[in-house]
Formats: structure tokens, C-alpha cells, sequence
């Protein structure tokens, strides 16, 4: 599995986490430089009260100025005063022009206030000489960042907050979409639509996700075909077992009434037994096959022994059929011998029984690539080309008026299903002089198998 989903949740997260504090990280800086200056309005005022103050002192008018600053205290509730800057060296030292310039007894109205700072800065406000100051601690009604911690509040946990639901939110989208596919598709698959599949809704999309979608498909397929099969093949077999059961009750009704002699009455209804027995177990092993896609126990063999006591067996009971083979001295194989031989028997016994009287089933073992290849020759009716894989079908019977052994469709599609699972495969071609060829390739060991 790539992870893909992994790598995309992890990414998605790392950036937006980065870009989040990249965006806090600004606005909580942009906010706070915004908010530390006086407002424009609180600068003019304080701009006012230097001017005044200086009015009053040029004025001469000490006791007017003293009553002013008094009254300016009270009202704004804070300190405030008039101070001239007369530095004098000490013991002979020199004050550096630079010094002298930028001496300062508070802040200038337009600086930067620290928000951080509990106290409330001193204003200073020079008058024209340079050389007499206004100055004034802030007053509590102009500090600067009255709502700062309520923006913090909202920079670093409203913010947060909604960021990360927003980031969810497309998760969650991002996640929930192939999922409610997969629970409608189920919910359909449940109620007997096995047709429905999820991969093709999801797009190009190609994470794991994608993988669980394609792995319901498969087992959808898996599913539903076996449903379907297993229904059709109940069906079949009911049909199939219909005519056995109506010779028997034809066969009892005349036994009933005497019509024909007791003796061919009870063979009549034994071989109708073994017919539907056989039907039955050949049934329940192809159903089983199907299903359970078993892993056969596998041992080593030589196929041309199993194929020779295969071919006598055949030869006995097909005597009116001359059975031939061509066979080299040996054939290592592993595989299961049980399945495996039930199968090529099924096939040779089917094509001796299309045989006719005197005709010929040729059977021949040879290498091709890394296979061994079992051909089974036959010189019956053949099959229409149409009809050359649906004969491994269940119940699948293609008709020959002058063929008496019919069968019931069921001992090429066991063959079929029990050659496979040793790893093989069948085909079957029409032959250009008549009659039809089995095709078994089945893997040969890549290395010589000891004690053979």
C-alpha cells in the first residue's frame, strides 16, 4: 500500500499548521504595532496641553500656570509638570553634542507605547527654546491597546479555532466522500443488487481509500458471482434431478401394477439412484470448488503412471472403443493426484462416450515451453465453435441426435474447476477431421523431481 491518504493527511496538517503560526504569528505582531501608537485624537490633545502649557509660561504668569497644571492633574488624573533641561558637566567632563540633541525627559507623543509595561509612560512636549519641557504621564484614558488582550484572545484561541474546525471540515469531506460510497454500495449490495461497484465513483483518486474501494469491488465480484452461480446451479440441479426422480415414479407406478417384471423394475430405480447420486456429489465438489477456492494438498507422481491406470480403466469400460496412447516413459509432476486424476478421467470417459462403436480416442503426452500438454482426441460430433467454452459451463449439454451418451453438463465444469486448482488449464478445439481435442497444460517442476 502507497500511504498515500498517510502522506496527504500528514502534509495537510504540517502546512496548515505552519501556515496557522505564520498567520498568528503576523496578525498578533501587525495588531500589536497597530494598537501601541496614541490615537491620533489623544496625540492632538496631549499637543494641546504643551502648547498651553508653554502659552502660560511664556506669559510669565507662574501662578496662573501652577493653577493650570493643578486643575489639568485633577481632571486627567495623573502627573504633570513644566521642566526646563539644564544639564551641567560634572568635574570637568563634556557632554557629547550627540547626547545634548537627543536628551529626553519622557516620550514623544508619536512614538511606540509598550503594551507590556504597567506604568504608563511619560509624555514629553519641548517648547520652542528647546530648552522647557512639558510633561505629563500618560493618562489611563489614552494609553494605546485598551482591547489588546481581547484581540489576543481572539488571535490565538477564536482564530485557532476556526482555522482548525475549517481544516476538518475538509477532512472530514476529503475522508466521508468514499466512504459513504462504500456504505452505499453496501447498503445496495445487502439488498441484492451485486452489480454495484464503488471504484469508478471515486475518480482518479489513488490513496488507501481507493485500495479499500477496489478491494469491494473485488469482493463484490467474488460475492456476487458465487451467489449467482450457487443460485443457477440450484436451479439446474433441480431441473436436472426432475427426470431421474420422474423415472423412478414411472418405475414404481409399473411395478405397482405389475406391468413389468420386478427384477427390471429395481435395476430401473438403482440406476436412477446412482445417476442422481452422482449428479448430486459432482454438484456438491463443483459448488465446493467454486466457493472455496481450496489449496490442494500437492505430492510428487508421475503422470504417465496415473494416466496408464486411468487408460485401462477407461478400456475396460468402454470396450466397443479403441483407446490409443501415445506416452513418453516419464512425467514428474507435483500436484494432487486425487483431483487431478478425477478430472482427466471425467474427460476421457466423456470423449470415449461420444465415440462411436469402433471409433478411435487417441490420447498423447508431450512438452510444450514449460508445461506438460495432454491431448485427448476424440471422434465424436464435436461442438459447434460457438459452443466451445460454454461446454465447461454447469449443465451446459449441446445435443447430438446420434449420440446416445448425453450427459449432464456437470463433469466438464468439475474437470475444469479441479484442473485448475492443480494450477492447469483446459481447453477444447475442434479437430479439421472430426470429433473434438482437450487441451490440458499443467506446469512442469523447474527441477527434477528425486525418487521418481
Amino acid at each position: 500500500m502507497n500511504k498515500r491518504l498517510l502522506w496527504t493527511l500528514c502534509l495537510t496538517i504540517a502546512a496548515g499548521t505552519v501556515v496557522l503560526y505564520g498567520i498568528i504569528n503576523y496578525l498578533t505582531r501587525n495588531t500589536e504595532t497597530q494598537m501601541s501608537f496614541i490615537d491620533p485624537q489623544h496625540q492632538q490633545t496631549l499637543l494641546d496641553y504643551g502648547a498651553e502649557a508653554e502659552r502660560l509660561y511664556r506669559a510669565g504668569d507662574i501662578r496662573a500656570l501652577r493653577d493650570w497644571l493643578q486643575q489639568l492633574q485633577t481632571r486627567e488624573q495623573t502627573w504633570a509638570a513644566v521642566i526646563a533641561a539644564d544639564i551641567q558637566p560634572l568635574a570637568g567632563s563634556v557632554l557629547a553634542p550627540a547626547f545634548s540633541e537627543r536628551f529626553r525627559l519622557g516620550r514623544d507623543v508619536s512614538w511606540k507605547i509598550h503594551l507590556y509595561f504597567k506604568e504608563n509612560p511619560v509624555m514629553d512636549i519641548p517648547f520652542a527654546d528647546g530648552k522647557t519641557f512639558f510633561v505629563m504621564t500618560l493618562p489611563q484614558r489614552m494609553r494605546p491597546g485598551q482591547y489588546w488582550n481581547y484581540a489576543q484572545l481572539l488571535l490565538q484561541i477564536a482564530l485557532p479555532l476556526a482555522v482548525l474546525i475549517s481544516v476538518s471540515l475538509v477532512l472530514y469531506r476529503h475522508l466521508m466522500q468514499p466512504l459513504r460510497q462504500l456504505e452505499n454500495a453496501t447498503r445496495q449490495f445487502s439488498e441484492g443488487k451485486f452489480d454495484v461497484r464503488v471504484r469508478n465513483c471515486l475518480g482518479s483518486r489513488n490513496d488507501e481509500l481507493a485500495a479499500l474501494a477496489e478491494t469491494f469491488d473485488r469482493m463484490a465480484d467474488r460475492t456476487g458471482n458465487l451467489i449467482l452461480t450457487q443460485r443457477q446451479l440450484i436451479a439446474d440441479l433441480s431441473h436436472e434431478l426432475r427426470t431421474p426422480l420422474t423415472r423412478v415414479d414411472i418405475a414404481l407406478q409399473c411395478a405397482e401394477r405389475e406391468l413389468v417384471k420386478p427384477g427390471k423394475t429395481f435395476q430401473r430405480i438403482a440406476r436412477e439412484s446412482r445417476i442422481m447420486r452422482e449428479l448430486v456429489e459432482d454438484t456438491l465438489t463443483l459448488a465446493w470448488l467454486e466457493n472455496e477456492k481450496p489449496v490442494l494438498v500437492k505430492e510428487h507422481l508421475d503422470l504417465v503412471d496415473l494416466l496408464d491406470s486411468i487408460i485401462d480403466d477407461a478400456r475396460f469400460e468402454f470396450p466397443a472403443q479403441r483407446i490409443t496412447a501415445q506416452l513418453p516413459l516419464e512425467a514428474p509432476l507435483i500436484t494432487c493426484s486425487r483431483s487431478l486424476g478425477q478430472a482427466i478421467e471425467n474427460i476421457i470417459r466423456n470423449a470415449a462416450s461420444h465415440t462411436p462403436v469402433d471409433g478411435v480416442v487417441h490420447i498423447s503426452l508431450q512438452v510444450q515451453n514449460d508445461n506438460w500438454c495432454l491431448l485427448i482426441d476424440d471422434q465424436g460430433p464435436g461442438v459447434p465453435q460457438e459452443h466451445l467454452d460454454n461446454i465447461f459451463k454447469p449443465f451446459f449439454r449441446v445435443a447430438h441426435e446420434d449420440c446416445e451418451h448425453q450427459g449432464f453438463g456437470i463433469g466438464l465444469a468439475l474437470a475444469r474447476r479441479q484442473i485448475e486448482a492443480a494450477n492447469g488449464c483446459i481447453l477444447a478445439q475442434n479437430l479439421p477431421q472430426g470429433g473434438l481435442q482437450m487441451v490440458i497444460l499443467l506446469p512442469r517442476p523447474t527441477r527434477r523431481i528425486v525418487g521418481l
